[in-house]
């Protein structure tokens, strides 16, 4: 079996060395790195280091080096690719087919390395030529250094549709291809020539860990432009959802300081970076994902996530709490720093100073104080059922917490601030930890005893359409037999109809791979809305993507649809029956991917290990199944008959 060398660097790059070497080895962390006794010979005084900066380990004393996948090797026995797929599984990450293609994808995404060094260094020429004079007079509004400029490789992007373009095909190692691919070139439906994805706009650099370029974020300067900010669509190497801005130049930084702070945007992160914060990230334009606290934790234990001091600002936090809740480990959480109303990091540090930064940062509050407050906020506990009803939010809310020594101490926690809270008029004894327990089990127990039920009914892929009475359900089904690119273009105007959807499932959204440009493009603007307007409603977020230059984009999608939002989801249906009925769609397209990896792997010869990848496979296309089942049952049928 062959891996692939960035498959292999996703896993380095996911698992801190300190994690797996601290495994067999005690580790004491010394400023930027670990040391302990080298487990390969035996001394006294410890001369074995651990980098996660450097992603290595090195011991002094016999000269034993390397990365978590050597050290895994030569202290467990096993074989490479037992390695591989056991520290994968760690990370998360599914085992990927090795294949020709595979080679020559990953020998594309090393040209394109060279075609976004080459685009950058194209801006940073054209930021001090004649045609940016635009771009600089910004960036002087904006009062930043020519320090500050090279350290982030500002740049700008002129006018000219092809201008980009024109430069990059003039050199003869990159080609129209590879600049549509890496996203810098737009190509239209229509077949029509390629031109500019930036235009008119400073031009902001976004690099992976590695510091490689990899996207890019444009800064419109023209008052007309259809969206203030741009970012670089989906590529072979840019995962938004993945990735955070200025990644690369904060972690030598954040490493050092022992912390983090995460602001909103790029001239957040360049002006805390230029108060003397550089170890400043910034999600790229959605709300943060999971993958992206993970990437932030292993920078520093405790991110300072950075908000405005508004209701906005709260929501916002709250969402990053509840994202935030199954992934807590120990030793590793959020704090919160909230600005006065109307600032953000950019105006505070220039309007207010370092030093008084400095001091919003010190009164960070930790995630179960933001939690907590969210709880018991605007609700009143005079009656005995109010009491109640907190405890049972409480229960519900801790069973997300999957680390059971992290979710004894929040019941711990919670329990004693229920005390305080009720004072002495408080008469029985809470244990927050029996309800949670109880609940857990009760839920599991509901969950077996409707799957057994639902497959005692025999309703199989091939029964189901024959056994659905409810309009809601057939419409569900008919969106497997339409074309994918309408499925797409239904999972964009149910958002647009029913927004509210993204409060739970912005990083779905956010994640999913539309393919199609002018999708890609409603989408990326959607988000952008839906960040800055929490409480989004159905008659503003069109009225803002009209405002924004996509009217007409909407109205194409809609037309070109073989269903409407209405058709799909139904005129009378409940949110409950909206969100599982979208949320089933959304799986039919992992489906096909599996369906499609199991195709392809059962074709041809197996090894030992490509049985087991296989195996593997099966177990996650039953697991969606069941997932899809279980939407399907969600949704209510008339008169409880099933089989009308």
């Amino acid at each position: 079996m062959g891996f692939t060398p960035d498959f292999l660097d996703e896993i380095r790059n996911r698992l801190p060395t300190s994690e797996i070497v601290g495994r067999k080895v005690r580790l004491i962390r010394k400023g930027r790195e670990f040391s302990g006794l080298c487990p390969f010979h035996n001394e006294k005084t410890p001369s074995f280091t651990v980098n996660d900066d450097k992603a290595f380990y090195h011991c002094f004393g016999c000269g034993a080096h390397g990365d978590i996948i050597k050290f895994v090797l030569e202290t467990e026995g096993l074989s490479f690719p037992e390695t591989v797929e056991r520290l994968a599984e760690q990370a998360g990450l599914q085992i990927p087919e090795y294949t020709p293609e595979d080679k020559q994808r990953s020998k594309v995404r090393k040209t394109l390395y060279d075609v976004m060094e080459a685009a950058a260094h194209w801006f940073e020429s054209q930021l001090v030529a004649q045609v940016g004079t635009q771009g600089r007079s910004y960036i002087q509004r904006r009062g930043l250094t020519k320090d500050t400029v090279k350290t982030f490789r500002l740049g700008f992007a002129p006018r000219d549709r092809s201008a980009l373009k024109q430069a990059m095909l003039a050199r003869s190692e990159i080609t129209e291809e590879m600049l549509i691919e890496s996203g810098m070139l737009i190509k239209p439906d229509d077949g029509g020539e390629s031109y500019d994805r930036f235009r008119e706009r400073i031009m902001f650099p976004i690099t992976d860990r590695q510091g490689r370029v990899v996207a890019f974020g444009g800064r419109a300067l023209s008052a007309n432009a259809k969206a203030k900010y741009l970012n670089s669509p989906e590529t072979p190497l840019f995962h938004k959802g993945r990735l955070l801005y200025n990644l690369s130049g904060a972690r030598k930084q954040a490493f050092e300081k022992g912390r983090l702070l995460v602001a909103e945007g790029y001239m957040d992160v360049i002006a805390l970076a230029q108060a003397g914060f550089p170890e400043a990230v910034a999600p790229l334009g959605t709300a943060v994902t999971e993958d992206q606290i993970r990437e932030m934790w292993r920078l520093a234990p405790e991110p300072m996530m950075c908000f405005d001091g508004d209701k906005a600002g709260q929501r916002a936090a709250i969402r990053v709490v509840e994202r935030s809740l199954n992934l807590l480990k120990p030793g590793h959480s959020l704090r919160f720093v909230y600005l006065p109303e109307g600032e953000d990091p950019d105006s505070f540090v220039n309007g207010q100073g370092s030093q008084a930064f400095e001091r919003l940062i010190s009164e960070g509050q930790p995630l179960a104080h933001v939690l907590w407050a969210e709880m018991i906020g605007g609700v009143a506990f005079d009656t005995p059922e109010q009491r109640a009803g907190l405890e049972q939010k409480i229960s519900m809310i801790l069973t997300e917490i999957k680390d059971e020594k992290i979710r004894g101490y929040y019941e711990s926690d919670f329990q004693k601030r229920l005390k305080k809270l009720f004072g002495s008029e408080f008469v029985p004894e809470i244990n927050l930890h029996e309800q949670v327990v109880s609940r857990q089990k009760k839920e599991n127990h509901q969950q077996s005893r409707s799957n057994r039920s639902y497959e005692n009914k025999g309703y199989g892929n091939k029964r189901v359409e024959k056994s659905i009475g409810n309009p809601q359900k057939t419409a569900i089904l008919q969106t497997s037999k339409i074309s994918a690119l309408d499925r797409k273009r239904l999972i964009i105007l149910s958002v647009l109809e029913h927004p509210w959807l993204l409060e739970r499932h912005e990083e779905q959204f956010a994640i999913f791979d539309f393919e199609s440009e002018e999708l890609d493009k409603v989408r990326n603007e959607i988000i952008r809305i839906a960040s800055r307007d929490p409480n989004l409603e159905r008659e503003s977020l069109r009225r803002q993507l009209l405002e924004n230059g996509l009217g007409q984009a909407i109205e194409i999608i809609s037309k070109q649809g073989v269903l409407t939002a209405q058709e799909f989801i139904g005129l009378k249906s409940s949110k409950e029956e909206t969100e599982e009925t979208w949320l089933h769609a959304l799986q039919l397209f992992q489906m096909e991917k599996l369906e499609q990896d199991i195709a392809i792997l059962g074709s041809k010869e197996m090894n030992e290990e490509d049985y087991a990848r296989l195996q593997a496979l099966i177990e996650e296309q039953s697991q969606l199944k069941e997932q899809q089942s279980a939407s399907l049952r969600n949704l209510s049928v008339p008169d409880g008959n099933e089989n009308s």
